[in-house]
């Protein structure tokens, strides 16, 4: 069994979901009492997010790979990045340590391309739906992402930043998201990507018709398959 790296604390709250996953999958494969071997670095989320609305992706860059680097030496074969906004540093952080990342864009886009789906609504902080990162990915599989207007781009990133990442789950929040999705379906969208570690933990599949894309469950699963090759 080789050993999962995650760089966590993006939040702390969705840091604790890739543990249960890591672990659950891993008994579910092996059974007994077998789990997952894990090595978790997490950071301080308050200076991640000061230096996220402050721009300074050089310095969020400089911490991830700081961290990597750590988890590398404690003996990881992998590297997980636990949010899909922290993706924009992907590259540089793999430059940082020799072994591999395994990025979550990746690992949706393969998910996406298995349900054969073309064109999908992308949800998540307004730095993953508005950057290029997140899409470019996507687009080497075939697949097209379309994103919320300024209004809803506005509401999910407030309520990622100010109630999920805090683990706060308001049934109006909830009620908000299902009819963006809804909207978003009508735009054409014949899938959701929860594109934001902790909207898995608000948004679940039988809530809604459209086929969603939990990132933390695709992400932690592809570790394990990682992990036990």
């Amino acid at each position: 069994m080789k050993v999962i790296g995650l760089v966590g604390g993006t939040s702390w709250i969705s840091s604790v979901d890739y543990y249960r996953l890591f672990n659950e999958i891993t008994n579910q494969r092996l059974g007994g009492n077998e789990a997952a071997k894990i090595v978790l670095y997490s950071v301080n989320y308050g200076e991640i997010v000061t230096y996220t609305h402050q721009g300074n992706w050089d310095a969020i860059a400089a911490i991830i790979a700081d961290a990597a680097q750590k988890v590398e030496k404690a003996g990881a074969d992998c590297i997980l990045l636990g949010a899909n906004t922290m993706h924009h540093v992907a590259e540089r952080v793999q430059q940082s340590v020799k072994i591999p990342l395994l990025h979550i864009a990746d690992v949706v886009g393969k998910a996406i391309t298995e349900k054969q789906l073309k064109k999908v609504a992308l949800l998540g902080t307004k730095y993953t739906m508005l950057f290029d990162f997140y899409t470019r990915k996507l687009a080497e599989y075939g697949i097209e992402t379309i994103i919320p207007d300024a209004e809803g781009v506005d509401f999910v990133n407030s309520a990622i930043y100010n109630e999920l990442g805090k683990g706060k789950f308001l049934p109006e929040t909830k009620q908000g998201f299902l009819h963006l999705i809804g909207k978003l379906a009508g735009q054409g969208a014949e899938g959701v990507i929860l594109g934001c570690t902790e909207i898995p933990m608000l948004i679940k599949q039988e809530d809604t018709l459209v086929p969603v894309f939990d990132t933390t469950l695709l992400h932690a699963t592809a570790a394990v398959d990682f992990a036990l090759q």
